[in-house]
């Protein structure tokens, strides 16, 4: 199992917020290249970056960040958040990117998610953030139609190769990661499937591993020191 450590952006800063509430962010550091740097002095081999104003808004504010990153570290890069058009992608495409990430136009945007997968294959990937058990959209603030099973149903089906999966509820919270969840998306798909959302102990680490999950996103719980990095790469293998 692969181990992402995570940057959200906003505004610059590596920052995270609490079960996706904007008004309840706390700033880690102002340099997430340095961040990026710690994780490869850690061992980690991949990153998996969010950009927060980019997810609410549409936008790219933080790319020239995103570029250095994927330029000045040996990690394998993925970015999601506001990722809504094929110039977006190509821009991150461009700036060194190994994986964009689709979220709300994954979901609103059906024919867009069909160009991209088929143009750049297995470099498109699709985030199901779930909200009371609901596939939400536009930086977490609605949710659409689909339950998380359904949808993720229909991205195999399109020909999506890998889903990041966040429960937003254990976003942030140090609760531990919905297990549940995890075992009932590996079971039911054939997709490489990546937690995200609560994985707040080596036992999570632990436990989503003995599920043969393709990858897991420690956020919050490496930035409290509640995992160490390095020892979560090393269970992980």
């Amino acid at each position: 199992m692969l181990i992402f450590p995570a940057i959200d952006l906003y505004d610059g800063k590596a920052v995270r917020l609490y079960k996706g509430d904007y008004n309840n962010m706390t700033v880690y550091s102002d340099s997430p290249l340095s961040v990026a740097l710690d994780f490869v002095k850690a061992g980690a081999t991949c990153i998996h970056m969010v950009d927060l104003e980019g997810a609410r808004d549409g936008t790219t504010p933080n790319l020239a960040i995103v570029r250095e990153i994927a330029q000045k570290t040996p990690l394998f890069t993925e970015i999601g958040g506001g990722i809504r058009s094929m110039d977006t992608v190509r821009a991150y495409l461009d700036a060194g990117v190994d994986r964009v990430i689709l979220g709300t136009a994954a979901v609103t945007d059906p024919a867009f998610l069909k160009a991209a997968l088929a143009e750049y294959g297995e470099r498109i990937a699709v985030g199901v953030d779930i909200k009371n058990g609901k596939v939400a959209i536009k930086g977490w603030l609605e949710t659409a139609e689909d339950d998380a099973l359904t949808f993720c149903e229909k991205m195999q089906a399109l020909g999506v190769r890998t889903i990041i999966s966040t429960d937003i509820s254990k976003d942030g919270a140090m609760m531990g990661a919905n297990h549940a969840l995890y075992r009932t998306l590996s079971e039911r798909l054939q997709l490489q499937i990546v937690a995200s959302g609560g994985v707040s102990s080596m036992e999570d680490v632990k436990r989503l591993r003995a599920q043969n999950l393709y990858g897991a996103i420690i956020g919050k719980a490496y930035y409290t020191g509640a995992i160490k990095l390095s020892e979560a790469i090393e269970v992980s293998k």
